[in-house]
C-alpha cells in the first residue's frame, strides 16, 4: 500500500530531526504501551531551582482534593515584586496550566519556566496541575483532577492576590486537551469563570480517522502509534466508540457555544492538525471567539525542541502577543 501523501517538514525543522537520530534516538519512535514507564523515567523535568535560578518569582507547592477522594498537587507561582506591573492598582491576572504528556507522563514542572516568565511580564500568579495518569487513572480522573484543581485555585485568589474573573487556562498536547475539556467542565457546571483558553498543538480526538493522524504513522513527532496509545491509556476498552465524553475527547462536544476567547496553534505536519482545526471551526460556528494559527511544517511541539527556527519564532511571538492581550486587558 504506498504512503499518504504528507505535508512536508519545515527544512529548518527537518535537519534538527536528523541531527537529533544521534542524540535523541527515540525522539520519532512510537510510543507502545509497554514503554510508558520507561518514558516517564525517561522525561524528568529540569530541577525547580535551575530553572527559577536568578527569576524575580517564589513557587509554593500545595496538596489539595483531587477527583473522588485523591491528592493531587499544585505549585503555585508568583512575582516576588507585583510593584513592577504596570497596572499594579488592579488585581494580578492569573493562569491555569496543564501539562501534555500523551495522556501518561509528564509533570506540572515541565512548563514552569514559560509560567515562571509570565510571572515577571505580567504580574500573574500561574498554577500548574500534577493530575493523576493514565492507564493507572483512566478517564474520567485526568480531566476531573484538572477540573478539581481549577476549582481549588479560583478559591484562592483573593489569598494569592488575583482577580477570579482574570484566569486563562492553558495547555500543549494533552495538557491542551485537557485544558480544553476542564473549559467545557467549568462552563457547564457553571464553575469557574475562564476568561480565556490557550490550546497548543492540542490532542481532543480519540477516533483515530483524520487526514493528519493518516498523514503522520510511523513519522514525525508523537506519531500516529503514540497517539493510539495514548487513547488507549486513557479511555481503555471505550477508545474510539461512541461511549466517549466531550469532557475527554473535545471534539466530540456538540456545543461549543459560551466558551472563552480562545488561541490554537499546530503545525500543518502533525497528527494533531486536522483536530485542532475542526476545533477552532466548531468555536466559530457557535457564534465564538477563537485565534487559529497552522504553522507550515512543523511537527508536533517543534517551537520548543528547536526554539531558533524562523518558523518557532514565528509561533511564539504570534503566541505571545495572544497571551499579553489576555494577560493585560
Amino acid at each position: 500500500m504506498p504512503a499518504v501523501p504528507r505535508p512536508p517538514f519545515d527544512p529548518e525543522l527537518a535537519d534538527f530531526l536528523t541531527a537529533a537520530l544521534e542524540v535523541f534516538p527515540g525522539l520519532q519512535e512510537p510510543l507502545l504501551p509497554e514503554q510508558i514507564p520507561a518514558q516517564r523515567a525517561a522525561s524528568a523535568p529540569t530541577p525547580v531551582d535551575q530553572v527559577l535560578a536568578g527569576r524575580a518569582v517564589e513557587l509554593t507547592d500545595h496538596v489539595v482534593p483531587g477527583y473522588e477522594g485523591g491528592e493531587i498537587v499544585i505549585s503555585v507561582v508568583r512575582p516576588t515584586d507585583p510593584a513592577a506591573r504596570t497596572d499594579r492598582d488592579a488585581p494580578a491576572p492569573a493562569v491555569y496550566s496543564i501539562h501534555g504528556g500523551g495522556m501518561v507522563t509528564g509533570s506540572r514542572l515541565g512548563g514552569l519556566a514559560e509560567l515562571a516568565d509570565w510571572a515577571e511580564r505580567y504580574g500573574a500568579v500561574c498554577a500548574t496541575v500534577d493530575y493523576r495518569l493514565a492507564p493507572e487513572h483512566p478517564d474520567p480522573v485526568p480531566v476531573e483532577d484538572c477540573y478539581a484543581g481549577l476549582v481549588w485555585f479560583a478559591a484562592q485568589a483573593a489569598g494569592l492576590g488575583f482577580d477570579p474573573d482574570r484566569l486563562m487556562v492553558s495547555g500543549g498536547s494533552a495538557g491542551g486537551g485537557l485544558a480544553a475539556g476542564t473549559t467545557l467542565l467549568a462552563r457547564d457546571r457553571q464553575g469557574p469563570a475562564v476568561a480565556a483558553q490557550l490550546l497548543v498543538c492540542p490532542m481532543l480526538d480519540d477516533r483515530d480517522a483524520t487526514v493528519s493522524t493518516l498523514q503522520f504513522d510511523g513519522v514525525g513527532v508523537w506519531d500516529r502509534v503514540s497517539n493510539r496509545t495514548g487513547w488507549g491509556a486513557l479511555l481503555g476498552h471505550r477508545y474510539g466508540t461512541d461511549d466517549v465524553s466531550p469532557y475527554a475527547a473535545p471534539i466530540r462536544a456538540t456545543d461549543l457555544s459560551g466558551l472563552p476567547p480562545t488561541f490554537v496553534d499546530v503545525g500543518s505536519a502533525e497528527v494533531f492538525r486536522d483536530e485542532a482545526v475542526a476545533y477552532a471551526s466548531a468555536i466559530w460556528a457557535a457564534g465564538g471567539d477563537c485565534e487559529l494559527h497552522v504553522w507550515p511544517g512543523g511537527y508536533h511541539a517543534f517551537d520548543a525542541l528547536v526554539p531558533d527556527a524562523a518558523v518557532s519564532r514565528a509561533a511564539r511571538a504570534v503566541r505571545e502577543a495572544w497571551v499579553a492581550r489576555h494577560l493585560t486587558a
